[in-house]
């Protein structure tokens, strides 16, 4: 099925329609993921996903839990359209006269996506992480000063009693008046060495699942296959690559609660979680990340491999000859 000629303007309506329903459906699970990865030992605020989405809701109501969501639900068109099209675009071409991919050509394949996909994904997870962070920073504040436990961190020791919480708008033109594009692709490198891996494994392990379900190689896998292989295949691919997703959160982060941790890079990132947090670290929010990853791809492929973009495109008038 990916090895087919591909129909660019359908692949990236399918991605779009399917990373809005996707991101709609898991967004306050990846918040969690995001809380619960930021805290380190000593400055717990959270036990566990239903902890901090109870804790959320209360203090911060029910859309609290979708703080994030407008700048995830605006580029995340682009950046699931980018990555399945790049996917099918590199296996069309890495395929040799309509021929079976050999598994390196299809990690290669799904290497090319991941790379493409960073454009838009890493200005993305930047904005997003501040939004969603900044629930949990401002809670730890009210807990500190409730204790009457005096901050020992200056930038926090300088914030207003009460803080109006800054919007995308506002993080970005800070970001490019103080740092310029840059600012925005701050945690890049940290953001491939997640992606890239994440789509090696990911479209491989999907494709070859899906191909299970295929009673014929010139028919599509049935529905529940291609959503099922999407789950699986997301949830493998999220937990192997989540010590990176750590790093890159933890990096891209740029308020700190109190006394926690600062980094200069990911090696150094790396150390400290080490050797300050122990190696389990490394794993937090896993099973949060499975829970958003699985769902969201799944989705993602039913949409791809249903084809509603092609229905779309049927429904619009032809140019006549």
């Amino acid at each position: 099925m990916a090895d087919k000629q591909i129909s660019l303007p359908a692949k990236l309506i399918n991605g779009g329609i399917a990373g809005l329903i996707g991101v709609t459906c898991v967004f306050p699970i990846d918040l969690a993921k995001t809380r619960l990865q930021n805290q380190q030992n000593g400055q717990r605020m959270y036990s566990s996903l239903s902890d901090c989405l109870i804790k959320t809701i209360r203090s911060e109501g029910y859309f609290g839990m979708y703080r994030g969501a407008a700048v995830n639900l605006t580029l995340v068109t682009p950046e699931k359209a980018i990555k399945l099209a790049a996917n099918d675009f590199f296996r069309h071409h890495l395929s040799k006269d309509g021929k079976k991919l050999t598994l390196l050509r299809e990690m290669l394949a799904g290497c090319g996506a991941g790379t493409c996909q960073v454009i838009v994904t890493t200005p993305m997870e930047m904005l997003k992480i501040q939004l969603q962070d900044a629930g949990r920073i401002e809670a730890q504040r009210k807990l500190m000063a409730a204790q009457g436990q005096p901050s020992s961190s200056p930038a926090a020791a300088a914030q207003p009693a009460v803080e109006k919480r800054p919007t995308a708008t506002q993080i970005t033109k800070e970001l490019l008046r103080s740092k310029g594009i840059a600012g925005l692709y701050k945690g890049l490198g940290a953001t491939l060495l997640r992606d890239v891996p994440f789509s090696i494994v990911y479209f491989p392990l999907f494709a070859n699942l899906n191909k299970l379900g295929q009673k014929d190689p010139n028919v599509k896998a049935p529905f529940y296959v291609s959503f099922l292989s999407g789950c699986v295949a997301g949830s493998t691919a999220a937990v192997a690559v989540n010590p990176c997703d750590v790093i890159k959160t933890r990096l891209q982060s740029l308020q700190r609660g109190v006394n926690e941790d600062t980094y200069s890079g990911i090696l150094d990132c790396t150390k400290k979680i080490w050797q300050r947090e122990g190696p389990l670290a490394f794993f937090k929010g896993a099973y949060c990340r499975a829970l958003v990853i699985a769902p969201l791809f799944g989705i993602a492929q039913v949409v791809y491999f249903v084809g509603i973009a092609e229905f779309l495109l049927d429904l619009l008038p032809r140019r006549r000859a």
